[in-house]
C-alpha cells in the first residue's frame, strides 16, 4: 500500500518560505522543524 500524498495549506507554505527567506537557519533545520524534506525548501 502506497502513501497517499500530503497537501500543505498556502498559510503553512508562506511560514515555511519565510523562514528559509530569513536565513537565520539552515535549510535541513527548517524542513526537521515542519517535517518537510529538505528538497521542499528553498531561498
Amino acid at each position: 500500500m502506497s502513501k497517499k500524498r500530503r497537501n500543505h495549506k498556502p498559510s503553512f507554505k508562506a511560514k515555511v518560505a519565510l523562514a528559509a527567506i530569513r536565513g537565520d537557519q539552515t535549510i535541513s533545520e527548517i524542513a526537521s522543524q515542519y517535517g518537510i524534506h529538505p528538497n521542499q525548501v528553498s531561498s
